[in-house]
Parts: structure tokens; sequence; C-alpha cells
């Protein structure tokens, strides 16, 4: 499966930089496949070791934070792998046919 995340430290000042960043390192030291860009970060991998990555991102966060948003956007396709990139090269591969 494929999750999006986005995780957001309430109350905690105007520069969040730093405490998102935590949520980011939890998410590399799980060792899944992953990507962050400016609005999500996207794990892929089996069911319970992604919610959990995502738990202890979020939980990463509380540590720091009086509140945490959480928004997960999840792609469930059982025996699929290597979808974090081959949706990617998908696109990239019909922008270069036109």
């Amino acid at each position: 499966m494929l999750v999006a995340f986005s995780v957001t430290p309430l109350g905690a000042g105007e520069e969040v930089g730093g405490l998102v960043a935590e949520a980011v390192r939890v998410v590399r030291e799980s060792g899944l496949p992953n990507r962050t860009d400016a609005m999500f970060t996207t794990v892929e991998g089996e069911w319970d070791e992604v919610m959990a990555v995502v738990k202890a991102a979020a939980d990463a966060v509380a540590a720091r934070a009086p509140r945490v948003s959480l928004v997960i956007k999840a792609d469930l396709r059982p025996g699929v792998t290597g979808a974090l990139d081959a949706k990617v090269e998908s696109i990239e591969r019909h922008l270069r046919e036109d």
C-alpha cells in the first residue's frame, strides 16, 4: 500500500520545520520506501508497518507540540510493490509520448 500523510504541529509557533523534520526522520529511519515533497510524505509497505511509521512520525511531533493535525490518504492495492516509483514513471512516460 501507499500512504501519503502530512503531520502538522499546532500551537508550536510559526516556525515548524524542525518539528516536521522529526517526523520525516522517523519515516526515513524506518527503512520503508518513501518520498517527501512540499505537502506530503509518502510511504510504501504493508498496512501494519506503514501505519506504525505514520503513528511514530505523529508521536515524534506530538512530543514537542501541544496539538497535532494528521492528514492521511491511502492506496490499498494487494500484491503490488514498487508503486512509489512506478506511478511517477508511468506519468513521465506518457509525457514523453506526447
